[in-house]
């Protein structure tokens, strides 16, 4: 898909106890693009998901967001990469409202923000933001009585409320059902072509299928494939994961 570089990742490298986790690995991901991260548990993803939203320094290689060098990011300046954890990551005794409201941090005096007084433009936005993943009706709800799905639905809210340039999902769908599951892939995708570029890990081929624009597919911490979504056939399927995880792949 043609548009500018939201995220570059440029030979990136992470090992641990000498073994490597992660080894040369580059990509990038363009403006209102959908990349799927896939592979074999094992083969880096999660590394290389903590390397690229900065909460994981590499051993080697280069991050960019924006043209901005994750590593070089503080504060505020984070704000240009939101992270939608496996797990949503709220503050379960919040409300959906204030969660939300806590991806506005980055951009208040932090006085503001130890005191949850937030200025009107801010709580519209989160407001906004809640409307967008569809639960502006459970803004006053504590997260912890949400379903799963509505507390992911929550933290892709508060993503959205940094106004970032591009949101890392790790395994987004990972607890949820599979209806739930195709319905938040929905709406990351819908977020995607409204302007926020999305990289996203998953187990599932299937979704990432349906979903993604473009498939790269980690081996052994090396990137295997990368390649259009449509060219991602058996074959593919069958060098990542072997001949059983490509069924429903056409060839």
């Amino acid at each position: 898909m043609a548009g500018l570089s939201r995220l570059e990742v440029l030979s990136v490298s992470k090992r641990f106890g000498g073994r490597a986790a992660i080894e040369e690995v580059s990509f990038s991901v363009n403006e209102r693009e959908f990349v799927a991260v896939l592979g074999p548990s094992g083969a880096g993803k999660t590394t290389l998901f903590r390397c690229v939203a900065g909460l994981l320094a590499p051993d080697r290689g280069k991050v960019r967001v924006a043209g901005l060098d994750v590593s070089t990011l503080r504060g505020r300046e984070r704000r240009h990469i939101a992270v939608v954890f496996q797990q949503f990551n709220l503050v379960s005794r919040l409300s959906a409202f204030e969660n939300v409201l806590a991806g506005r941090l980055g951009y208040v005096a932090s006085w503001r923000g130890l005191a949850r007084r937030f200025e009107r433009a801010d709580r519209l936005l989160a407001l906004e933001c809640l409307d967008r993943v569809g639960l502006l009706a459970h803004a006053g709800q504590r997260a912890d009585t949400l379903s799963g799905g509505q507390q992911q639905r929550v933290a892709i809210a508060r993503a959205l409320a940094q106004e970032p340039d591009i949101i890392v999902a790790d395994e987004p769908v990972s607890s949820l059902d599979p209806t739930i599951s195709a319905e938040i892939l929905a709406l990351l995708h819908r977020i995607c072509r409204e302007g926020v570029s999305i990289l996203c890990s998953l187990h599932q081929v299937h979704f990432a299928l349906q979903f993604a624009d473009r498939i790269v597919g980690l081996s052994q911490g090396k990137v295997a494939i990368d390649t259009a979504t449509a060219d991602f056939d058996r074959e593919a399927a069958n060098r990542l994961y072997g001949a059983p995880a490509a069924r429903g792949v056409e060839s």
